[in-house]
């Protein structure tokens, strides 16, 4: 019983991280159908740019909010400077986000180094909390409820505000959009440098429970590539949904079945493509 509960915990934890992950880069590959291969360079340079601000500012939140807004205009100067330029040559901007991925990967092992680097956990939810007997870190269920919150915002953004009516007449139909007045450039550059913003954000959150090394990119980057197909593209929804169903996945195939983890994590996947091609929640455009 101690085993189960302790995995669905830790699962519930992965999903809440790469939900955070995954939002930004749902609404980014909905909206300007590109695979931002670079996204999960950004939360490699969150987890580093939190652990060079905490030296300065002991606070992890503020250092979550300051590393987040520094990624997200990061974020935008790609877009502006680089992605906007070859806008319409999708294999151009898929092998320039690959291309600034490895950048930035090789900045922040010159940076920051080859060894992984602990962020610590707040001293006032170091304290374990029990749960059936079971002692579990608290940090990791506040994870869960950040992730929660954080959905529940960019819901209201979504559905209740004139910016989010734009994003999602522009994942809708992005020509019709252009054709009503919308202004789809600007719309480009403020959710990239939401995406990028949510990335950075969640890497300094996540440092406590990951730590910051390099390779955390490629290891999180797959796993919001297969929320996205999964949940849908430009699907907040699906990008909940589907974080959570890899966060039980991944944690229960490595615990359970170590050789054949890969396997079950692109399973799902596989049977969504062959079933239903748009994802659980992705609607026809």
């Amino acid at each position: 019983m101690q085993f189960w509960i302790i995995q669905t915990l830790n699962s519930l934890a992965l999903g809440g991280l790469l939900f955070l992950l995954s939002s930004g880069f749902s609404l980014i590959f909905g909206l300007m159908r590109i695979a931002n291969l670079t996204h999960g360079a950004l939360f490699m340079l969150g987890a580093y740019v939190g652990v060079s601000i905490l030296k300065y500012v002991p606070n992890l939140w503020l250092a979550a909010l300051l590393g987040g807004l520094l990624v997200a205009a990061f974020g935008g100067l790609i877009e502006r400077l680089i992605l906007r330029p070859i806008a319409g040559n999708v294999l151009g901007q898929v092998l320039v986000t690959l291309g600034f991925a490895f950048i930035i990967a090789d900045l922040c092992l010159m940076v920051w180094g080859g060894d992984p680097i602990p962020v610590p956990t707040p001293e006032s939810l170091r304290q374990p909390i029990i749960i059936a007997g079971v002692a579990f870190p608290t940090y990791r269920l506040v994870v869960v409820a950040i992730a929660v919150m954080t959905g529940i915002a960019l819901y209201l953004l979504m559905e209740r505000t004139r910016l989010g009516a734009m994003i999602r007449a522009g994942v809708d139909d992005m020509q019709m959009a252009r054709a009503v007045g919308i202004p789809v450039s600007r719309l480009f550059t403020t959710v990239f440098c939401l995406g990028a913003g949510l990335a950075g954000a969640g890497g300094i959150i996540g440092g406590p429970i990951l730590s910051a090394y390099p390779g955390l990119d490629a290891d999180m980057l797959p796993l919001a590539l297969i929320v996205v197909i999964l949940g849908g593209v430009g699907s907040l929804i699906g990008a909940f949904v589907g974080s959570f169903i890899i966060g039980f996945v991944y944690t229960f195939g490595t615990a359970l079945f170590p050789d054949l983890a890969y396997v079950i994590l692109f399973l799902p996947m596989i049977v969504v493509i062959a079933f239903r091609p748009r994802g659980l929640f992705g609607r026809a455009t």
